[in-house]
């Protein structure tokens, strides 16, 4: 069981970091686009701005989880290593509550504004899934789209932060629990 779930730990992880990599070239693509169009053509699409931004904030919401996971967010590193282990694993675990339940509000009421978000793009078309299949729509896309990343990104989050209490917990158990500068080092000195 164990095996399976740290399988598709490392699944997650990957196409999460694959896609974070593409809206990160999007973002680059679609900037130059733009300044190229601009500046040498002298005539600017008008989704191109839109586009980089959107791929900026999907970009953003789809890290937040990733470092979540790999707890490589702010972290109070000088006084855990001041600290018992037992102190900075508890203190640990309470971060990641914290984190969990932000999570939580994030799915909720970003679910919540994705229902209620009115308004829509006027520079961008868009496609929808309709009498089962993909159609492309010739109107503007609905706001509601680039916002819904929030509830993902909320669920990402929360069960990033879930895995880590459990993960913490349970090599707390076997005695293997360290603290992350330590397991960073670590990790650091094996890549050598």
């Amino acid at each position: 069981m164990i095996a399976v779930t740290r399988i598709i730990d490392t699944a997650v992880k990957k196409i999460l970091t694959g896609v974070c990599s593409m809206l990160l070239l999007l973002m680059v693509a679609f900037t130059v686009y733009s300044v190229v169009m601009r500046y040498v053509f002298e005539n600017p699409p008008v989704w191109g701005d839109l586009l980089t931004v959107l791929s900026n904030i999907w970009l953003v919401f789809l890290a937040l989880a990733l470092t979540v996971r790999e707890k490589d967010h702010i972290a109070l590193d000088l006084l855990y290593s001041w600290l018992p282990l037992k102190s900075v694993f508890m203190i640990q675990q309470f971060w990641a509550l914290v984190i969990f339940s932000l999570g939580v509000i994030m799915m909720i009421y970003g679910w919540e504004a994705v229902t209620t978000m009115g308004g829509k793009y006027w520079e961008m078309w868009y496609f929808a899934w309709e009498d089962g299949q993909i159609v492309f729509k010739p109107n503007y896309m609905p706001k509601k789209y680039a916002i819904a990343i929030v509830p993902i990104s909320g669920f990402l989050v929360s069960v990033a932060a879930l895995a880590s209490i459990v993960e913490d917990s349970l090599l707390l158990k076997a005695g293997a629990f360290k603290r992350q500068k330590d397991v960073d080092m670590h990790t650091e000195a094996d890549r050598i």
